[in-house]
């Protein structure tokens, strides 16, 4: 029971008679007794208390200079208010990340770990990842080649460095700080996805030979013959390597898929290092150049992705001018499936990326280059956010498919979607209802599903397990991936007995913090064994995606299209 409490008046009440109130020395008081008073015949009349009021008057300042310094004080504090909120006004203060994208920063940063995970070559002392050491430093010497090829990621659980998915890897990283640096500096990750996008680049950088006209566009071999070894019929850690790694080469007008995506990842580089005089112009961008000199007629998507890039990290206008004339062959190329923005189709993205150099150039070529992508996006959405969920609620782009990894390329719609989101907010342009038409043109509606599809990632699935590797208390434990697999001892194992670990039950010795699995299928069923690679490899690409969709998702200073600076200054 609650105890009672007394009421208190404002005044005390003597009950053993009249209060004597104080009238000597700083008020003067007067006793009134309200039962004198006439009854009011109005029953809503309020009707005094006939206890003892008192009124007070004659207020009187005995001491003037207690009260000189009370009003001295008082416009202090008026004056110091005033000056405070008008410093807030006029100079711009720390973003702080609010409390609802705490797990999302959690998961960007961790999500940017794996990266540190896949790197080949001689690793920097303050390397995060401590399972992994010095490896691939022959990489370029071979029977046939002799060249320096040290250096880069390693594309999933194997061993094998391919150029292609390295190259669309640093292009989507840098497309994110060129939009999103000031969250990543809100956050403490921008010298850490800088380092990621530089070691890629200086990777690339060695990737092509003018003198000769060749691109080398693997390193490693994916023979699956029982009796080879090598990267896919030897599971070892990538320092334990002595196995031959053959070195893939072609030219430039036989892979033009590989050259026009490699100029993009160059080109968007150059974006971002521009005091960088490596990385810079002299450096990525002359060496993109290199690259765009040997077009074809084929794989016209990256092509296109490639000279628009291109346009933005050198102004001329010729490139932008390829990249509008031949932007609805590209999407004619790539049919049906020309809606997924992946790795292997730039045909979403390129219309986004086209669609804010007409907001940021005056140019001739803007208002045709405007009306191509007017009529391209009625017939190629950027993001096919359609009604197609599963029964946990993961959108499926392929949905007549059986294809697995469905995580990757919604990881990238959700990315493009509220990208293009953010530039239509700050250009004013709405959209129509989210019912129909441009879906993701509508912050309102496009943002809950948009977070759902991450929150499906990270662990708000049927499975309750989150897909990402360290976030959460339930994630995948036997990760398809050579280095997390083996024990970290020090200690070398070869091909025969790294085997044993491929085919264990256990949980990997070594988690690799920050890897997105493949995850489920489009029944959200998914089985956490590390020789069903469908389910549990991560991906370079893969990553990729996923840290532009949180990094887009993640609250902090409006960017886009912030990222105007990093092009025009």
């Amino acid at each position: 029971m609650e105890e009672q409490r007394p009421l208190y008046s404002p005044h005390p009440i003597s009950v053993a008679g009249p209060r004597l109130l104080p009238s000597s020395s700083r008020w003067n008081s007067i006793e009134i007794d309200y039962g004198l008073l006439p009854m009011s015949s109005n029953t809503f009349d309020f009707t005094p208390s006939k206890y003892s009021k008192s009124f007070e008057f004659n207020l009187s300042i005995t001491n003037k200079k207690s009260f000189k310094r009370f009003i001295l004080a008082f416009a202090s504090f008026i004056i110091l208010v005033t000056t405070i909120t008008l410093l807030a006004t006029l100079f711009p203060r720390k973003h702080v990340v609010r409390e609802s994208s705490l797990n999302l920063t959690l998961a960007l940063n961790q999500a940017l770990m794996f990266f540190d995970a896949q790197k080949s070559g001689p690793l920097p002392k303050n390397n995060l990842v401590r399972f992994r050491g010095d490896s691939g430093l022959f990489d370029g010497n071979s029977t046939t080649t002799h060249v320096d090829l040290v250096g880069g990621f390693y594309d999933s659980g194997n061993n094998i460095k391919f150029s292609f998915p390295t190259a669309y890897t640093i292009t989507i990283l840098s497309w994110t700080v060129i939009e999103y640096h000031e969250k990543y500096a809100a956050v403490g990750e921008l010298n850490h996805v800088k380092d990621i996008i530089s070691w890629g680049s200086m990777y690339l950088l060695k990737t092509f030979d003018s003198t000769t006209s060749t691109l080398y566009s693997q390193v490693g071999s994916t023979s699956n013959e029982t009796d080879a070894t090598d990267d896919i019929s030897c599971w070892q850690r990538p320092e334990d390597m002595s196995y031959p790694r053959p070195v893939s080469t072609c030219t430039p007008s036989s892979a033009s898929d590989l050259a026009g995506e490699t100029v993009a990842a160059l080109s968007a580089a150059s974006l971002v290092f521009k005091e960088n005089n490596t990385l810079s112009s002299g450096g990525c961008g002359g060496q993109a150049r290199e690259y765009y000199k040997y077009n074809s007629t084929g794989y016209r998507d990256e092509l296109v992705w490639g000279g628009a890039w291109l346009f933005l990290a050198t102004g001329n206008v010729s490139f932008l001018q390829f990249a509008t004339e031949n932007f609805d062959y590209a999407t004619t190329m790539m049919g049906g499936g020309g809606e997924i923005f992946d790795w292997d189709n730039k045909v979403p993205a390129i219309m986004v990326l086209l669609a804010q150099i007409p907001a940021r150039s005056r140019l001739p070529i803007r208002r045709r280059a405007h009306k191509k992508l007017r009529r391209g996006r009625r017939s190629h959405m950027l993001l096919r956010l359609q009604p197609v969920d599963d029964a946990g609620g993961l959108i499926i782009q392929r949905p007549e498919s059986s294809a697995p990894a469905p995580l990757q390329s919604v990881a990238t719609a959700v990315f493009l979607s509220k990208l293009y989101g953010d530039y239509l907010a700050v250009l004013r342009t709405g959209g129509r209802s989210c019912k129909g038409g441009w879906r993701f043109t509508m912050k309102s509606c496009g943002a809950s599903r948009h977070l759902r599809q991450v929150n499906y990632i990270l662990g708000s699935n049927p499975t309750k397990m989150s897909y990402l590797v360290g976030f959460g208390n339930h994630y995948p434990s036997q990760v398809h991936h050579r280095a997390a697999s083996i024990p970290w001892d020090h200690r070398r194992y070869s091909c025969e007995e790294g085997k044993r670990w491929l085919s264990s039950q256990e949980h990997n010795p070594n988690i690799l913090i920050g890897a997105m699995v493949a995850g489920p299928d489009q029944y959200d069923n998914f089985t956490d064994k590390r020789d069903e690679p469908w389910f549990t490899e991560p991906t370079l690409s893969g990553n990729a995606g996923l840290v532009a969709a949180l990094i887009a998702l993640l609250d902090g200073p409006a960017a886009p299209p912030g990222g105007m600076e990093l092009m025009e200054a």
